[in-house]
């Protein structure tokens, strides 16, 4: 099949929104607490309205994707971003603002299953490993930038009678007063009109899917679900963006409450460079696993993560900023390694067991509410120690798996 690299810098871009759209309510956490005034069980139905689209629409996306064809879709998605941004920029409301999120992250959680499939037929099976790493980059690239740009934003707008600029009056003037970060949404609203428009020129290429793309029948479903390993590996991913979202969505919370951090500025960027390092993790976790055994890396990274975590928790402020921010980077392999753990320790229905596995991302929404809920009872800080559950259960992963297929590393011994 003739590769379409305009495609595949169309993905590479739509890469960049999801993260960008996605990631950016670490950073927003403890602005969306004081203009709402809201508990933290409440703060935790933020993550939990977004990540929760996940755990209801991977599989059903999958049925889509082979139904109405990527193209289609990618509208679909994009349309329903931009109106849950219209929607809650206009009407800024907690109410409003759960239901929005349910909203875009139904759009993402779309877009996640379609631009895989994409990416490899565009890009060619034989340059995907390449594509998919690169696009990864792009992925931690648009979350370290997200976070600055809702800080440039607010301090901005919160400043507008001393900027000039157009974007900055006319944002001054359409947001409520003392909620200038409701701004981002409607940067998002642009960014997915634009991707509308873009798409739409685009001519696609028919996606012809494997097995590990296909969403399966209901019978392969009913034969995953009675594999122990299965619901094992579900709650590994489970736990695993449980964790992440865990430390990145309160780190910026934790920091003002704990440490008298600005949440704006300093606390922001706390946010976007947790995600940076991960990416910077990321391309070293690539050269590890070409000469380590993945379950020894995991082991390694996770043991580092808890350590630095609690290093977060119980440090000075200096150190509890730097820290939260180094767990990023100790995250970073968790994810894929996880990932290719559980692929590679059944022997068939691989579609049906990837959707289950992208529905674990509801973790994300639970140990969000839980976390919520602890800290209303106890402290923020008692309520983040169930991070460290999560990250207990991934290095139980690194203990117990046995793939069937082994990931293939380098000899560094000389040959005789």
């Amino acid at each position: 099949m003739k590769r379409n690299y305009g495609i595949v810098v169309l993905i590479l871009i739509t890469f960049f929104v999801v993260s960008f759209l996605t990631n950016i309510l670490g950073a927003l956490n403890p602005s969306v607490s004081l203009s709402f005034k809201l508990s933290e069980t409440m703060a935790g139905f933020l993550p939990f309205s977004f990540f929760i689209a996940y755990g209801i629409m991977s599989i059903p996306a999958g049925f889509m994707l082979e139904k109405f064809g990527a193209k289609k879709l990618m509208i679909f998605a994009f349309l329903l971003a931009l109106s849950g941004s219209v929607l809650f920029a206009s009407f800024p409301t907690f109410i409003v603002f759960l239901f929005s999120l349910f909203t875009i992250g139904t759009g993402m959680a779309i877009l996640q299953v379609v631009i895989n499939p994409l990416l490899r037929v565009s890009g060619g099976e034989e340059n995907y490993a390449f594509t998919s790493v690169l696009a990864q980059l792009i992925f931690g690239l648009a979350s370290f930038i997200s976070p600055k740009v809702y800080s440039w934003l607010v301090i901005n707008i919160e400043n507008h009678e001393k900027v000039q600029g157009w974007l900055i009056s006319t944002l001054s003037n359409i947001v409520p007063t003392q909620m200038s970060w409701i701004s981002i949404y409607w940067i998002f609203a642009i960014t997915s009109l634009l991707m509308i428009f873009i798409i739409v020129s685009f001519s696609f290429p028919k996606v012809i899917l494997i097995d590990e793309e296909k969403a399966g029948t209901k019978d392969s479903y009913l034969d995953l679900f009675k594999n122990k390993l299965v619901i094992l590996y579900f709650f590994g991913i489970f736990a695993y963006v449980g964790a992440e979202q865990g430390i990145s969505y309160w780190m910026s919370k934790f920091l003002q409450v704990y440490h008298g951090i600005d949440y704006k500025t300093i606390g922001a960027d706390a946010v976007g460079n947790f995600w940076g390092l991960m990416t910077i993790g990321g391309i070293l976790g690539l050269v590890l696993l070409k000469i380590m055994d993945s379950k020894l890396v995991l082991k390694l990274f996770t043991i580092l993560a808890i350590i630095s975590f609690a290093m977060a928790l119980y440090g000075s402020a200096g150190v509890s900023l730097y820290a939260f921010q180094l767990s990023g980077f100790f995250l970073s392999v968790m994810y894929p390694i996880i990932i290719s753990l559980a692929l590679n320790s059944v022997d068939k229905h691989h579609g049906s067991f990837a959707g289950i596995l992208m529905t674990g991302i509801m973790g994300g929404a639970v140990v969000q509410l839980l976390i919520g809920f602890l800290s209303d009872l106890t402290s923020l800080k008692t309520g983040m120690l169930f991070v460290f559950i999560a990250l207990g259960y991934i290095l139980s992963i690194s203990i117990w798996a046995k793939p069937i297929i082994k990931n293939k590393t380098i000899s560094l011994k000389k040959k005789r």
